[in-house]
C-alpha cells in the first residue's frame, strides 16, 4: 500500500468525521413520551453497557428507581488498550471516571455482587447487603482467568519479555515497555489466543500484526520469528476474515499453530508450554510473548441460576439470554448486555452499542406488558489494525455475514480510513454511547 499524502489524510479524516456524525445522528434515541413507572431497575456493572442503559432508562422512564451496583470508580476505554500496548497512545487517554457519566438521580452501590437469587428477584453484595429488584440488567463483563495458566504472574507483565494487553491499563503500558525493548534486538516472539470465548477477539491478532510492524520499523523483522498459537482451529471466527488474516500472516512470515492452548509459562526462563487437542505438550522458547488468558463469566454469574445450565456456554458460566432479544430465557425480568452474554458472537464495544437500545426497549415494553418488538442480529465490529496507519473495518453478524455500514469502505481491504476511525473517532463515539446519545 502506498503512503497516503497529507492532503489525502485530511480528506479521509474529514470523511471520517462526517460519517461518524451521521451514524451517531441516526443512532440517537428518538424523543418520545416518558413512561410512568415505580419499577426498581438494578444494573450490575458500570462499563459501557451498564452506564449507557442507565442513561437511556433515566430519560425514557418517569419515576423509576435505578440502581447501579459496581465497586469500580474508574472507567476504562478498553478498546484503546491495544493502542497503548503498541506505543501509539499514552495510557491516561483511556482512563476516565464512572461518576462523570452516571445519570442524575441514579443510586450507586459501590460493591460487587457476590450472589444472584433470580427466583427471589434479589442479589447479594460482597458485604452481605441484599438488594431486591423488579428488573435486572446484567452487564458485568467477563472474567480473566490468568490463574488457569500455571506459572503466570500478572505483576510480572512488562518484565522478561512478558506482555498482556487485557489485564489492565497499567499492564497495557507495561506490555509496550516489553515490546519496545524486544523490537530493538529482535528474536523469537509468541502471540496467542485462548480456547475459550473472549472479549475483543481481534486484539490477539492486532498484537501479532503490531509486533511485526514494530520489528519492521526497527529493521529486525527479517532476523526475527513470530509464531501465533490459537487455542481453537482458527485465528478469527468469521471465515472470510480468517482466510484474509492467515494470508497476511503468511506474507509477514508469522507461523500459526492451531488447537494449542497455553497451559503454563516459566517467566524467568522465557518458556511457554502449550497443550494440544489430544493432550500432547509443546514447548516454545521466546524473547517476547503476548499472553491472552482464558475467559469466563464472573464467578457470581457463573455459579448462579442465571448461567447456562447446559450446551456450549455452560462451561464458562455465560449468561443464558436469547440471542435475538437479549432477555434471559428462564427469568424474563432479567436482561444481559455485553461480554457476559452467552451468545455465538458479540464481545465488543460495538456489540454493546447495538444491544443497549434493544435491551432498553424490551425492558420498557415489559413494564408496559408488551411483547418484544425488536431482534438483535449480533452486530459486531472491530477496526482490525494491520500496521500503524492501516486497518480493516471488520463488521459481521451472528451468522458470520459481513454487514458493512459504510458503502465507500471495502470490508476486505485495509485502509487509512479504518485506521482514522480507530485512532481518532471511536473514543468520542464511545463517550456518546456512554451518555445514551448514540
Amino acid at each position: 500500500m502506498q503512503p497516503v499524502d497529507s492532503s489525502r489524510r485530511r480528506l479521509l479524516g474529514g470523511l471520517a468525521s462526517v460519517s461518524l456524525a451521521a451514524s451517531l445522528g441516526t443512532a440517537t434515541a428518538q424523543a418520545q413520551a416518558r413512561v410512568r413507572t415505580n419499577a426498581h431497575i438494578v444494573i450490575v456493572g458500570s462499563g459501557l453497557g451498564g452506564i449507557a442503559a442507565a442513561n437511556r432508562l433515566s430519560r425514557q422512564l418517569d419515576g423509576a428507581r435505578i440502581t447501579i451496583v459496581d465497586k469500580r470508580e474508574a472507567h476504562f476505554y478498553q478498546p484503546g488498550w491495544t493502542l497503548v500496548a503498541s506505543g501509539i497512545w499514552p495510557a491516561d487517554k483511556t482512563v476516565d471516571s464512572n461518576a462523570r457519566y452516571h445519570p442524575e438521580g441514579v443510586e450507586w452501590v459501590k460493591e460487587n455482587v457476590a450472589e444472584f437469587d433470580p427466583v427471589a428477584n434479589a442479589l447479594v453484595t460482597e458485604s452481605g447487603q441484599r438488594i431486591s429488584y423488579d428488573f435486572l440488567i446484567v452487564a458485568t463483563g467477563c472474567q480473566l482467568n490468568y490463574g488457569a495458566i500455571e506459572g503466570m504472574d500478572t505483576s510480572a507483565i512488562g518484565q522478561n519479555g512478558l506482555g498482556s494487553v487485557y489485564h489492565s491499563v497499567d499492564a497495557a503500558a507495561a506490555t509496550w515497555t516489553a515490546m519496545d525493548a524486544f523490537r530493538k534486538t529482535g528474536g523469537r516472539a509468541v502471540a496467542l489466543m485462548p480456547h475459550t470465548p473472549m472479549k475483543c477477539a481481534g486484539a490477539p491478532v492486532k498484537m501479532a500484526f503490531m509486533l511485526a510492524d514494530r520489528l519492521r520499523e526497527a529493521g529486525k523483522l527479517e532476523q526475527s520469528s513470530i509464531r501465533f498459537y490459537s487455542g481453537v482451529g482458527t485465528v478469527f471466527g468469521v471465515p472470510a476474515y480468517n482466510e484474509l488474516i492467515l494470508d497476511r500472516f503468511d506474507t509477514l512470515g508469522i507461523g500459526v499453530e492451531f488447537n494449542q492452548r497455553l497451559a503454563s509459562i516459566d517467566i524467568g526462563s522465557r518458556r511457554a508450554t502449550f497443550v494440544g487437542a489430544e493432550g500432547e505438550k509443546t514447548e516454545a522458547d521466546y524473547d517476547f510473548i503476548h499472553v491472552v488468558p482464558p475467559m469466563s463469566a464472573p464467578d457470581a454469574v457463573r455459579n448462579s441460576p442465571l448461567a447456562w445450565q447446559d450446551g456450549n456456554f455452560a462451561a464458562g458460566g455465560w449468561l443464558e439470554v436469547d440471542e435475538k432479544t437479549l432477555r434471559h430465557r428462564r427469568f424474563p425480568n432479567v436482561f444481559g448486555l455485553g461480554d457476559v452474554n452467552g451468545t455465538r458472537r458479540g464481545k465488543t464495544a460495538a456489540t454493546v452499542k447495538a444491544g443497549v437500545p434493544i435491551v432498553v426497549t424490551h425492558l420498557i415494553e415489559a413494564i408496559n406488558g408488551q411483547e418484544n418488538s425488536q431482534q438483535f442480529n449480533g452486530y459486531t465490529s472491530c477496526p482490525l489494525i494491520v500496521r500503524e496507519g492501516s486497518a480493516l473495518l471488520v463488521e459481521f453478524d451472528y451468522e458470520g455475514n459481513l454487514v458493512p455500514s459504510l458503502p465507500f469502505v471495502d470490508p476486505m481491504q485495509e485502509s487509512y480510513f479504518a485506521w482514522v476511525l480507530k485512532h481518532r473517532m471511536l473514543l468520542p463515539a464511545y463517550r456518546a454511547v456512554l451518555r445514551g446519545r448514540a
